[in-house]
């Protein structure tokens, strides 16, 4: 709520009327109503007698402690979303960015916005990303000191990448150094002993995210082995890390897609336009297709419903990067890629 919806509704519950407060503070009755309008705000002199006589807080006051819940930052990041597709990039940050001003401590919203808009630079393609990266570098920093762990490990890790990639190595490993340890595995615990306890349905979803992260991490690790592997040009090894992403993928169905991604970043990188082709011809229509997690046993108590969206928004983003980008120039003028995009896009 909004410092001058908040003055109107504690004026109106005391039953006081504008006149009667404006002359108790010393105004006039017309700054009082510009106040609820929100056209001017009390001179900061003010707020302390306001605060008394509203008999409220200054916290309370200035919305410090007004969050927005889980389901409002759900709508809001969806705004953003469409704004992005029907309008630009740059019209969704500013929107994004005027609503942090508005909740300045809200960190759910920060983590929730900021998050949202780096993946959006990937998946649409915004030329320029490092000039929106250092605009969010302050809110990973505010975030790192955030009191909820899981955002602030967030933020930590972001922080990592992004001087990782400028090439501080120095503060990248400073703030390895500074992320905390713990030996207990808090979510293991609490599945042992939700199945101690008989609630079995709560273990187990338990036991499915471990499932769900476990494979996620598996799969980065070997992607990660593949690059070190080709840049080493130890090829056969790269070939073995790229099948093995693929059994794991298929093992843990995961989306048929992803089966394919090593696969495709060694036949790109080795510039082998035939297994590109052939590899790109299976993967892009297939990140078009759903996925029920439900389908498989392994995550019966997954949340209802997958939206294809993201994968989609990266399928074309896939698209415009080897239409376009000079390191794939190697599969352009052929009449078989030119075929598949133009099918892609008309999709």
């Amino acid at each position: 709520m909004k410092i001058n919806q908040i003055i109107r509704e504690k004026r109106k519950a005391l039953s006081l009327t504008q006149e009667q407060m404006a002359e108790l503070l010393g105004v006039s009755a017309p700054a009082v109503n510009k106040w609820e309008k929100g056209s001017t705000y009390p001179d900061i002199t003010l707020l302390p007698a306001l605060a008394r006589l509203l008999k409220t807080d200054l916290n309370t006051l200035l919305s410090f402690h007004d969050d927005l819940t889980a389901d409002e930052i759900k709508l809001f990041v969806d705004e953003v979303d469409r704004t992005v597709q029907n309008q630009s990039y740059e019209a969704a940050f500013q929107q994004a960015i005027e609503k942090i001003q508005e909740y300045p401590t809200c960190d759910n919203l920060i983590y929730s916005a900021i998050l949202y808009l780096e993946s959006a630079l990937l998946l649409y393609d915004v030329p320029n990303p490092e000039h929106y990266k250092e605009k969010f570098r302050p809110y990973y920093e505010r975030l790192a000191d955030s009191e909820n762990p899981g955002i602030r490990d967030t933020a930590m890790c972001m922080l990592i990448s992004y001087a990782r990639n400028q090439g501080d190595f120095v503060k990248a490993e400073e703030l390895i150094h500074a992320l905390p340890f713990s030996s207990v595995d808090k979510e293991e615990q609490l599945a042992v002993l939700y199945q101690k306890q008989k609630r079995y349905e709560d273990a187990e979803k338990l036991w499915e995210h471990r499932i769900l992260k476990g494979v996620t991490e598996i799969e980065s690790a070997l992607i990660n082995m593949l690059d070190i592997a080709l840049s080493e040009n130890r090829d056969s090894d790269a070939a073995f890390f790229a099948d093995t992403y693929e059994a794991v993928n298929t093992l843990f169905y995961f989306p048929e897609w992803m089966n394919w991604h090593a696969h495709l970043q060694l036949a790109l990188v080795q510039k082998d336009q035939k297994k590109s082709l052939e590899i790109l011809k299976k993967m892009l229509p297939a990140m078009k297709m759903k996925w029920i997690p439900q389908a498989c046993r392994l995550y019966q108590s997954a949340k209802n419903g997958y939206s294809t969206d993201w994968s989609s928004r990266l399928a074309d983003t896939i698209c415009n990067e080897l239409a376009y980008k000079e390191d794939f120039s190697f599969l352009r003028n052929n009449t078989e890629f030119d075929k598949l995009i133009t099918q892609m896009h008309d999709g």
